[in-house]
C-alpha cells in the first residue's frame, strides 16, 4: 500500500457485524454452520461509515479488513466463512473498495498482517497490535465513527 498515509483496518464480528447478538451463534459456530456470519446485523450507520471511510480513502489513508475466521473450523468451512464476511461487505459497505482484506485463522496475530489504526472489540488484541509497532494504535468499535469524522 505505497504512498498511503495510514492504513486503518477494521475487525468484523463484535466491531462492524453484531455477530454475537444472532441467536443460537455459538451453537451454529460449533455446527459449522456459516450462517451467523451472513445474518449479523450491522453496529454502525453504515451510510455515514461509508461516507466517512471514502472520506478517508481520499485523504490518502488506506483501508481493511482483517477478521477471524471461526474458532470452529475445517478446510472447507473456513471457505465458507470467508465467503460469508465478503458477502456481509458487499451488502453492508458495498461502495467501498478495501485495500486489503485477511481472512485469517482463528487467533493469527493481527499485528502480523498489517500496521497503523486498528479497530477491534477484543482488548488483548487492541493491546497485542499497540504494542507490536511505534506506528500502531488500536481502538474500541464505539470510536469508529467518531475518529474518522476526526481525520
Amino acid at each position: 500500500m505505497a504512498n498511503k498515509k495510514v492504513t486503518i483496518w477494521f475487525d468484523m464480528d463484535g466491531t462492524i457485524a453484531n455477530l454475537y447478538k444472532v441467536a443460537g451463534w455459538l451453537e451454529k459456530l460449533r455446527a459449522y454452520n456459516p450462517t451467523p456470519y451472513e445474518q449479523a446485523e450491522v453496529m454502525h450507520n453504515m451510510a455515514l461509515l461509508a461516507r466517512l471511510i471514502h472520506k478517508a480513502q481520499a485523504q490518502g489513508y488506506g483501508v481493511g479488513i482483517i477478521s477471524w475466521l471461526s474458532k470452529e473450523s475445517t478446510d472447507d468451512y473456513d471457505k465458507a466463512v470467508e465467503q460469508a464476511k465478503r458477502e456481509w461487505l458487499k451488502k453492508h459497505l458495498p461502495s467501498v473498495e478495501w485495500d486489503a482484506m485477511y481472512f485469517v485463522k482463528y487467533g493469527t496475530p493481527k499485528h502480523e498482517l498489517g500496521s497503523g489504526l486498528l479497530f477491534d472489540d477484543n482488548a488483548e488484541i487492541r493491546e497485542e497490535w499497540t504494542r507490536a509497532k511505534d506506528e500502531n494504535f488500536a481502538v474500541t468499535p464505539e470510536q469508529i465513527i467518531e475518529i474518522l469524522k476526526a481525520l
